[in-house]
């Protein structure tokens, strides 16, 4: 509707990329230029990688266009100091709930598994970090038997099982996600939510696509990407007190990340709606340098 109401969606695709990209490019000017940007190292190259894919994916009308104009105002709000905690934690839930129910329902699920992650958090594990998103799965399979309950289908059964039925064997679904158990039963599920997410951001079983290099390069940066954050979030989670903006977009994130695990069809579209959220990835990524501006 937005690019009807627009006109866009009757431009020539290179006319749109030309208009799109720009923008998404100002947004993270306005978010911050890190410091030593220009220099080759892990983190500068995942976020050029990253701003390659936002260039191929906003080449044409996109949702992932309008996910990165939707949720920068959440990196807005952590970066203004004026802006309480408590106002930025509101808004940002009100927001992801907002664009659950009008745009895209399973970032409804992001608040719930976010929450929880946080809440179980505050209790003393030896390994916090892993232990706070091992039980992020699980709250997202609970939801999912939840909906199973109610509705007589599971989560990633009508959503990544749908899809992926009709596309076995095709030639746009060489890395296509199939869980090794069917998901109509309890434990075929939780398999299939915990295969989902290791696949989708810890993707060691997708070497085996070693002549397809678009694929091993996604598996490369999505491996660098997810270690580089787990260590963010590590250290937001023991000085919770000082980065707690910053843990918020941590927890943001994870949840997007369990949740993809049970949506995603496969390893494209799931790097392409990382880009979605890709503002929220650059602060995390950058949130040191733009604390020392602020100070």
């Amino acid at each position: 509707m937005l690019y009807k109401i627009s006109g866009l969606r009757y431009l020539p695709f290179p006319v749109i990329a030309l208009i799109q990209f720009p923008v998404l490019m100002y947004i993270l000017y306005k978010i911050g230029i890190p410091e030593h940007f220009e220099r080759l190292n892990v983190k500068n190259l995942l976020v050029y990688m990253g701003i390659l894919m936002i260039a191929v994916f906003v080449s044409m009308p996109s949702k992932e266009f309008i996910t990165f104009l939707y949720l920068c105002p959440i990196v807005f709000m952590c970066r203004n100091q004026e802006i309480s905690l408590k106002k930025t934690i509101l808004y940002s839930i009100l927001l992801l709930l907002i664009f659950g129910a009008l745009f895209r329902p399973y970032y409804l699920l992001i608040p719930v598994i976010g929450g929880g992650m946080y809440l179980i958090s505050l209790v003393s594990f030896k390994n916090k970090t892993v232990t706070t998103i091992f039980y992020g799965l699980l709250i997202a399979v609970f939801l999912s038997f939840s909906h199973g309950i109610l509705k007589g289908k599971y989560l990633s059964e009508i959503s990544r099982e749908v899809v992926n039925n009709d596309r076995v064997g095709s030639a746009d679904a060489n890395s296509i996600i199939i869980s090794p158990v069917e998901a109509d039963t309890w434990y075929g599920e939780t398999i299939g939510i915990f295969y989902g997410f290791f696949t989708v951001n810890i993707p060691l079983n997708g070497l085996k696509h070693i002549f397809s290099p678009q694929i091993i390069i996604f598996i490369i940066w999505q491996l660098l990407l997810f270690y580089i954050l787990l260590v963010r979030f590590a250290k937001c989670l023991v000085d919770r007190k000082v980065y707690a903006k910053e843990l918020l977009v941590l927890l943001i994130i994870f949840a997007f990340f369990i949740v993809q695990g049970v949506f995603e069809p496969d390893l494209g579209t799931a790097v392409r709606h990382k880009m979605g959220i890709f503002p929220l990835i650059y602060f995390a990524l950058y949130y040191e340098s733009f604390r020392k501006k602020l100070q």
